[in-house]
């Protein structure tokens, strides 16, 4: 016999959070967000610290051109204003572990993921001293930590990779591994409307369904604050794939390349202030995000 069950969360539940929030704030970008004409999201990253001028080191470890990406970044960030801008193209595990770019990552007031392969943030950083600075002063004090499309999906403890839109919903087509670790439960794609990763990002909430998946779309993002509270930024959508009810999926007991089923999958859009509360998974409007005291809405 087969029972069914449909789940509730409640006050005390912490599917996300492990109890220890931090201190810093996660920045997450789909991609492609303007660098020329408004500048909103790049503005909305570096107002989040409230200082006069404001430390920001740029990550391009990702990036396949790092020179070209890092300098499109200081010139962006030089528009905004108000702003001490370092660029750190670490390309090797010895240089995560120079003291020296250690140091500056002790004082840097916002640490900035760039885009490309993800892969080359886990495997280059992953283990690193440097990464264990981020993570120590992300959890302990106030930094905030901002990536960009491949910088965006690096940044959960779970990391997809891999895997073209059109055969997504074919078991074993979506490649996933450990990400650098800095949020528990959520996986992230970037890129989401665009390429039509929607599929690809199902997948995988079929296959981890106490996950959270995050599809960000260009020129969009999310801030979470104290682990848990998520608030949209930027013009376009961000999709939220909730697989804690699913009720039946046939993933475990089909072939690779075999298509996949799935029933009750929650999905919700968020756009720019509105959010949603990861713990209780439970949708957040305009006036209630507006409520929350949050970094973001100071």
């Amino acid at each position: 016999m087969i029972h069914r069950y449909t789940m509730t969360h409640t006050e005390n539940d912490s599917d996300i959070s492990d109890g220890s929030r931090p201190n810093g704030i996660l920045v997450a970008v789909g991609g492609n967000e303007d660098k020329e004409q408004d500048l909103s999201v790049l503005r909305t990253i570096k107002n989040l610290v409230k200082k006069e001028i404001v430390n920001i080191e740029i990550i391009t470890t990702a990036s396949e051109i790092p020179v070209e990406i890092g300098e499109a970044y200081v010139r962006a960030f030089e528009k905004i204003g108000g702003n001490n801008l370092g660029l750190l193209h670490i390309k090797t595990r010895e240089q995560a572990m120079d003291d020296e770019i250690i140091q500056r990552i002790k004082k840097t007031d916002i640490v900035f993921f760039c885009g490309g392969d993800q892969l080359k943030i886990t495997s280059v950083l992953g283990g690193s001293p440097l990464l264990h600075e981020i993570k120590r002063r992300f959890q302990e004090e106030y930094l905030v930590v901002a990536g960009t499309s491949a910088g965006a999906t690096a940044l959960p403890d779970i990391m997809i990779y891999d895997g073209e839109s059109h055969e997504a919903l074919l078991k074993g087509t979506v490649s996933i591994t450990g990400g650098i670790g800095l949020i528990k439960g959520i996986v992230i794609d970037s890129h989401f409307i665009v390429r039509g990763r929607f599929s690809r990002l199902m997948q995988v909430i079929s296959m981890n369904p106490g996950c959270i998946g995050l599809g960000l779309g260009e020129d969009t993002g999310v801030i979470i604050e104290n682990g848990c509270t998520l608030k949209a930024i930027g013009f376009g959508l961000v999709v939220i794939f909730d697989g804690s009810e699913i009720l039946y999926t046939n993933v475990a007991h089909i072939n690779d390349k075999e298509a996949i089923a799935v029933e009750n999958m929650r999905i919700h859009t968020i756009v720019k202030d509105h959010g949603y509360d990861l713990n209780r998974r439970t949708y957040l409007k305009p006036a209630e995000v507006e409520v929350l005291p949050l970094i973001s809405n100071q």
